[in-house]
């Protein structure tokens, strides 16, 4: 027979009805804690375990967090490196408006944002502790190996599906079927909206930022190049071939650059190739971003061109002028012509799937592959 745990207001009462007294040493170190300090300190430990990426910022890596008692929690460290600054002052400003910012966006806490944990400095070298996403950026996820690898593992019945459903060869990457990237540009507006609702431009949008965790979710990640709306720094950093345009040219820099970015993001996730490849100086890029909305029948498949809607929310998206673009993420989200209106059209036309799960489905059969050459080393 079970018993039942019972609840007093001065004691806890164990299942089989007994008091627990505590030693009165303990007691007191309780109550010097909880009631008269009232602050703590402890110093962490961190062991760094293997490199996650590596960017013009620094290096984030995978680390354990110890704990009392055996606890350890797995998070990511961004090491900022001051290599890129002429000078000490100069690293030590811009990492003071970077922690200023990381701990706006903490206080967000949004479903599809990167969790950030805590800003710190080891001999004044900064290092931002971040949640750890268990899963892949998209700019891995589209790189042809991971769909070779997939065929030869699967049957013959499953690859048809992943082929059909959620992934397939492009030109130079795969490409995602438009039902999965829409999936992942919703989430993103999401968390795009959260940030902009904040008053913070995210200014990096790119898909190495993206993350699909092995939930099936998506996570937008490094607010390392984010900056608040009205106070925009100068020199800005960002990623050209992302970038909108009116930030290459530095006339603008409003939220809606972000729309621009997951536009560049949505298209190369649709296209199986980069919308600007090959392109390097700034002049080429200018005007390749520019005349995009006239060449997305050339770099976009059939099965996507033919769709009005979708093509409608893609040049609201990527438009050169950025008063032509959607008002806000939320707008690009909801509006008639936006990211709901065609998953509703996939509902209607008997299209429509379990995104997140295929998505998850997805990572698991490629997280075993991975697990299956590391048992095979």
């Amino acid at each position: 027979m079970l018993n039942t745990t019972h609840l007093f207001e001065n004691a806890t009462i164990t299942p089989g009805g007994r008091e627990v007294h505590h030693e009165n040493e303990l007691a007191a170190h309780y109550e010097r804690i909880v009631v008269k300090d009232m602050r703590l300190s402890w110093t962490t430990h961190h062991r760094l375990i293997r490199k996650l990426g590596e960017g013009g910022q620094g290096v984030v890596y995978l680390t354990d967090r110890r704990g009392s008692d055996g606890f350890t929690l797995p998070v990511a460290l961004k090491v900022f490196s001051p290599a890129r600054f002429s000078d000490v002052a100069s690293y030590e400003a811009a990492m003071t408006r970077i922690a200023t910012i990381a701990s706006r966006v903490a206080m967000i806490q949004h479903d599809n944002l990167l969790d950030i944990h805590n800003f710190v400095v080891r001999d004044r070298i900064r290092m931002m502790v971040m949640e750890w996403i268990d899963g892949y950026d998209l700019k891995r996820l589209l790189e042809p190996s991971m769909l070779s690898r997939i065929q030869q593992r699967v049957s013959a019945r499953r690859w048809e599906y992943i082929n059909r459903v959620v992934v397939t060869a492009g030109p130079s990457q795969s490409r995602l079927k438009a039902g999965v990237a829409m999936a992942i540009v919703r989430e993103c507006l999401g968390a795009i909206g959260a940030l902009h609702r904040e008053g913070i431009v995210h200014g990096d949008i790119k898909p190495a930022n993206v993350m699909l965790k092995c939930t099936g979710n998506a996570k937008l990640i490094d607010t390392g190049s984010a900056f608040p709306v009205d106070a925009p720094p100068l020199p800005r950093t960002c990623t050209p071939a992302y970038a909108a345009p009116e930030v290459l040219e530095g006339t603008d820099c409003s939220a809606r650059g972000d729309l621009a970015s997951l536009g560049y993001v949505l298209i190369e996730m649709l296209a199986g190739r980069s919308p600007f490849a090959g392109l390097a100086l700034y002049r080429e890029l200018l005007e390749s971003k520019r005349s995009l909305p006239h060449r997305l029948h050339e770099l976009l498949p059939s099965e996507v061109t033919v769709n009005t809607l979708l093509m409608k929310f893609i040049r609201g998206l990527i438009a050169p002028d950025p008063i032509r673009r959607f008002p806000s993420a939320e707008a690009a989200d909801l509006l008639d012509e936006g990211a709901a209106a065609f998953q509703r059209q996939l509902v209607k036309g008997d299209l429509s799937s379990e995104y997140d799960n295929e998505i998850r489905l997805w990572l698991h059969e490629l997280r075993g592959l991975e697990n299956s050459d590391q048992d095979g080393v």
